[in-house]
């Protein structure tokens, strides 16, 4: 066991750079973070700089050790956890960017993933990668970047371009460019790894006309990946995981049937099914679970993409809001949403749906609809869109989800929390780090220099700070559900208006 006193997990999310500095009981000692832009150049294209992306993760990390006075050589390892499926492309030789990150939320390749539906590649992309084509991965966006920005043709010639998922661009600044990699869940996510061989697939890059020589290694998500010394000594960076992934192992759902569910920008819900992976019938994905050794987990996963999102868009864009968390107050002024229901598929619907066209609709307004119904039928949208989650959830893997255990900053919100219990029926359980995220890739990072011992040293920590417990009865959740149906019927009724006319 060493001897240093923390562990510094690097969360680079959608919305915000942070890290965390964790002690050995998994309490956070320090935490820094900060918020940079979002990038709008079309409606639905969303893009990040990914040079603001490092600027923003170091000046936090610095900040969060100053804060403490915590020396690099009290630091046993870094953790890094990350926005998934947001793809960034630089120069090996400079290490500058050829084009801005494309985020997972971006939509601008949808017409890509038509095309690649209408060659009937649909069924192979689900058997060697466990997704669905969707616009949503990182195949298309890197397949859009070397056919559009001619800088990367040329570079891939040259042999000098590299792709990465976030963790992949972090982890190269942090070594100087000495290490070009990914863990498992990541690659997972790219559309172009078949999960069951672990490697990438030689089919699906050709399909996309990707040279392999862009790709970044690919890694389990507990191992020394290399070493940094941007802190004024070296550290190992030992851990790796896609944040859904890292929240699931924060969670310590390391066995089959346990399930999370994070709300976060998006809303993302995972069920570990151990060694097996299990094929959605409804509209779930398959993928590679974060495990702290060699050994490969899978998972079903449901995405919701926009969650608490939409409680930033009632702050910022309709300014509704001072504050996300004033959307709890709101919430409880009134008795109901008074008929509204609020769809936000600003980006399309996810999972069980899956309709890339669908765009946000609002129905049931009436003359006596207030902005306390709004934004309260806002928020309860998040519980409806886990719900449906839950549902294919437990068909599909044939297993009763009797509780939850739930993370990410909308998790905070008490009124959103008795809500999901009540529409779902289940026992939702939240732990006193809501932090899961950061601290999965803590525990990867920590569990490879032997900071802790084992998995079950792991399981000690986790502690319920709060439970919630269904009191809606089965009529009033009944009726509910039924309108929140009807309401995406008309969300998908607009998707299909719009996709017809598009291909006429």
């Amino acid at each position: 066991m060493t001897d240093k006193k923390y562990v510094i997990a690097m969360d680079q999310g959608t919305t915000s750079s942070r890290a965390v500095l964790f002690d050995r009981s998994g309490s956070i000692v320090s935490m820094v973070q900060k918020e940079f832009r979002q990038i709008y150049p079309k409606p639905g294209w969303v893009e990040h700089d990914p040079m603001e992306i490092w600027s923003t993760q170091m000046g936090v990390t610095m900040e969060a050790m100053q804060r403490i006075d915590a020396r690099a050589d009290e630091i046993a390892a870094i953790g890094i956890t990350n926005q998934r499926e947001t793809t960034v492309v630089w120069d090996a030789v400079t290490g500058r960017p050829v084009y801005n990150a494309i985020v997972w939320q971006c939509r601008r390749t949808s017409g890509i993933i038509d095309k690649m539906k209408a060659d009937g590649w649909e069924e192979t992309v689900r058997e060697k990668t466990g997704l669905l084509p969707d616009a949503y991965f990182s195949a298309s966006k890197l397949g859009w970047i070397l056919d559009n920005v001619p800088e990367a043709a040329e570079l891939a010639k040259a042999g000098r371009l590299r792709f990465g998922t976030v963790d992949s661009w972090l982890l190269w600044n942090l070594t100087d460019g000495r290490v070009h990699a990914t863990d498992r869940t990541n690659a997972s996510r790219t559309m172009l790894f078949d999960i069951r061989k672990l490697c990438w697939d030689d089919d699906l890059l050709g399909y996309f006309r990707i040279p392999k020589s862009v790709l970044p290694e690919v890694r389990p998500s507990s191992g020394i990946y290399g070493y940094t010394d941007r802190f004024g000594g070296g550290i190992p960076v030992c851990g790796v995981a896609g944040d859904q992934q890292a929240a699931l192992f924060g969670q310590c759902g390391f066995g089959p049937g346990d399930a999370k569910n994070t709300y976060g920008t998006g809303g993302f819900m995972l069920m570990n099914t151990g060694g097996d992976a299990v094929r959605s019938k409804n509209g779930l994905l398959t993928t590679v679970a974060a495990s702290a050794d060699e050994t490969v987990n899978y998972a079903l996963e449901g995405s919701v993409f926009v969650a608490g999102a939409a409680i930033q868009w009632l702050r910022d864009e309709m300014r509704m809001l001072r504050t996300s968390s004033q959307s709890e107050e709101y919430c409880r002024a009134v008795p109901d949403s008074n008929g509204v229901y609020v769809v936000p598929a600003f980006s399309g619907l996810g999972a069980p749906y899956w309709q890339q066209y669908a765009r946000g609709t609002i129905v049931g307004l009436t003359r006596g609809v207030s902005k306390e119904h709004f934004v309260r039928a806002t928020v309860e949208s998040l519980a409806y869109q886990t719900n449906d989650l839950i549902t294919a959830m437990k068909e599909d893997a044939g297993i009763e989800i009797n509780s939850l255990r739930v993370d990410g900053g909308a998790s905070a919100n008490d009124f959103l929390m008795q809500f999901q219990s009540d529409i779902s029926g289940i026992s939702i359980q939240r732990p006193s780090c809501v932090e899961t995220t950061a601290l999965g890739a803590a525990y990867l990072a920590g569990l490879a220099v032997g900071y802790w011992a084992d998995k079950d040293e792991i399981k000690r920590n986790w502690r319920r700070e709060r439970e919630f417990l269904p009191q809606a009865d089965e009529k009033t959740r009944e009726k509910l559900l039924k309108g929140w149906r009807r309401a995406v019927k008309c969300a998908e009724f607009w998707a299909k208006e719009e996709n017809d006319g598009e291909s006429e």
